[in-house]
């Protein structure tokens, strides 16, 4: 190529180089015509590719897109159930508390005005046997819990203490059939004694009832106290059902007690007496 020809397209670079500069100065606004043409021509393949980019795109990033979802739904479900078990504890903790406030107020409005110390213990252990009936406890000789001391909750009578270590105690429960408690109708003093059923949990029968002095069923049936380990008074349950028994000599009611046996998680143990408030 002959030096007059390179000349000739160095001058035609020039000038194209200067038109391209000037079509794309930023303080223009007006489009020219071969703008107009370039930007037509290229527009569908403008289109196109953009399309393309944005299918390549989406194709890079769906996999991430779904391991972070993934992460996510993870993540708020791990929420969700440490939230539920903070609920469930709150609602627990709601239930213990109301649980200890009738006891606390028992011990300083009943139980201080019949003259009875009472300590307020937890059930840390059942029998699971199906002949006897004991629960443990978590106080005992330490917090001066002893033998033959009655246990009971604000409802009514639970049972007596059997055996008690430094720390714990044993109760048997007035629903085992070794249990015996003497026991009157509130209301007509008709005296008797309530056992435990044997092959019924939780029921109790009050047997020895005097030929004429009849019972009938609503009646409420209380500790005695006459000759027996327990503390008088105590509201025990009520009659549901009246019949002779085998021998005729006698009566003998079925009685339901005041106490739920199978929710039972907190108790007080009386621990001493002192004179009644006036």
């Amino acid at each position: 190529m002959t030096s007059g020809k390179r000349l000739f397209f160095l001058v035609i670079l020039l000038v194209l180089v200067l038109y391209v500069m000037r079509v794309t100065a930023f303080s223009r606004v007006e489009v020219t015509p071969l703008e107009k043409i370039l930007v037509d021509t290229f527009a569908p393949l403008e289109q196109v590719t953009a399309r393309l980019g944005r299918g390549v795109r989406d194709i890079v990033t769906f996999p991430l897109s779904l391991v972070n979802a993934s992460r996510r739904a993870r993540e708020l479900s791990e929420q969700v159930a440490r939230l539920e078990g903070e609920l469930h504890r709150a609602r627990e903790y709601r239930l213990e508390n109301e649980r200890l406030k009738k006891l606390l107020d028992f011990k300083s409005g009943p139980a201080a005005d019949s003259g009875l110390e009472v300590t307020a213990a937890a059930v840390i252990g059942r029998d699971p046997g199906n002949w006897f009936s004991t629960i443990t406890i978590n106080k005992g000789r330490a917090e001066g819990i002893r033998e033959n001391m009655t246990v009971l909750t604000p409802r009514g009578l639970v049972g007596r203490v059997i055996a008690a270590t430094d720390r714990t105690a044993t109760v048997l429960l007035i629903t085992d059939p070794r249990s015996a408690v003497s026991a009157l109708v509130q209301d007509s003093r008709t005296p008797g004694m309530v056992e435990g059923t044997a092959g019924s949990a939780g029921s109790l029968r009050m047997i020895h009832i005097p030929n004429d002095m009849p019972t009938r069923p609503g009646q409420v049936v209380v500790t005695s106290g006459t000759k027996s380990i327990f503390t008088r008074g105590i509201p025990i349950g009520e009659i549901t059902s009246v019949k002779r028994d085998p021998t005729g000599l006698f009566f003998e009611a079925s009685v339901r007690p005041f106490v739920d046996f199978n929710r039972l998680e907190e108790v007080l143990v009386i621990t001493g007496t002192h004179p009644p408030a006036p």
